[in-house]
């Protein structure tokens, strides 16, 4: 009888230990966010400018729209390949498609589409397609002419954009999964006319397209104590490509992730309410170190309220937006204020069969 107690003691002893590890970790990343906010050394300087490919930073997905983008530490099946792929390791379904729209700023069009293919009930893993579009709408072309304007119109140009790619995740253990994805991603922007020769009597007419392929990873680690989550992901990782004479990278993106639903935390009678908490901390190469978080309130599963808050930013400040889910059909919307410039909304339809 001793021997059973002492046992028990001890194990009850090293649970108590493991507990507070969890939450020293916990606290740390916290801190570590407030430092990357509030320090003038880190947050200061600017990064500007330094990465072409833009497209590649705007998400098109509801949810992650309505919670700031904190989708780092999150299993949101094949959506996930646009945020961290590892996300999609602990897909229930065997299959999961998602299809999204994204009206962003000054009528420019996203639509993203994803599928995520879970064969032999995931012994093998987890295999996503993701796709991108974007349109620019139309812009008047012009070029240099020797009238009183200083030039003419020429034919009306439609920029485009796209990026497709294939993922993998797979769960290396029952709390740690891992994903990548490789995807080749490129841009159209029009014709230019410009005069050439060495007496610029020339006229030649250049196509404006670029292409390149691109590379994103990451990791999810399930703690084991409640819900809390820790991740990590880098995206867009690149080569240099080359756009007429100038050389740039893509916007090579590195992101570390906390999220826990803090209703664990109190009565555990609980089980219809949920209020997810989730932090991402942002290490972009084209502008200063950002912190996000994300709030998500749900309700039997069905009815979730989210909203989010993206911390030093110039214009684009809170987030909002509600899911509902029934009969394995995911309906999420995302409404974002935009400062000077239009209102941002998303919408997302999401398929888990």
């Amino acid at each position: 009888m001793v021997s059973i107690k002492n046992t028990g003691s001890r194990k009850l002893a090293n649970n108590r230990m493991n507990n507070m590890r969890y939450m020293f970790v916990g606290v740390i990343f916290i801190l570590i966010c407030i430092v990357l906010l509030s320090n003038p050394g880190i947050s200061a300087p600017a990064k500007l400018a330094q990465t072409g490919f833009q497209f590649l930073s705007v998400g098109s997905d509801a949810r992650a729209g309505a919670m700031a983008n904190t989708m780092t530490t999150l299993d949101i099946g094949s959506s996930a390949l646009f945020f961290n792929p590892a996300g999609m390791a602990r897909m229930e379904t065997m299959v999961d498609i998602s299809i999204s729209q994204n009206n962003w700023i000054d009528d420019i069009k996203y639509n993203s589409y994803s599928l995520g293919f879970r064969p032999f009930d995931g012994s093998f893993g987890v295999i996503g397609i993701a796709l991108t579009s974007v349109d620019y709408g139309e812009v008047q072309g012009t070029m240099v002419w020797e009238n009183e304007q200083g030039y003419i119109d020429t034919e009306i140009m439609r920029p485009t954009a796209f990026s497709m790619g294939m993922g993998y995740a797979k769960m290396l253990t029952d709390k740690f999964a891992v994903g990548g994805q490789v995807k080749y991603t490129g841009q159209q922007l029009g014709k230019s006319a410009v005069y050439a020769g060495v007496s610029n009597d020339s006229l030649t007419v250049t196509k404006n397209l670029a292409y390149a392929t691109a590379y994103d990873f990451g990791t999810i680690y399930k703690t084991g104590w409640k819900s809390l989550a820790f991740g990590m992901s880098v995206r867009n990782f690149s080569k240099e490509i080359k756009f007429e004479e100038d050389q740039f990278e893509l916007p090579l993106t590195f992101r570390i992730g906390i999220s826990m639903d803090v209703i664990d935390l109190f009565d555990e009678h609980m089980d219809a309410h949920s209020l997810l908490v989730s932090i991402d901390a942002l290490h972009p190469r084209s502008y200063p170190e950002q912190v996000n978080v994300g709030l998500e309130y749900t309700f039997m599963q069905l009815l979730s309220i989210r909203s989010g808050i993206f911390l030093d930013r110039d214009e684009e400040n809170m987030t909002f937006g509600f899911g509902i889910n029934k009969f394995g059909v995911f309906i999420d919307y995302a409404y974002t204020p935009f400062g000077v410039f239009n209102n941002v909304q998303r919408i997302t339809l999401r398929f888990a069969l």
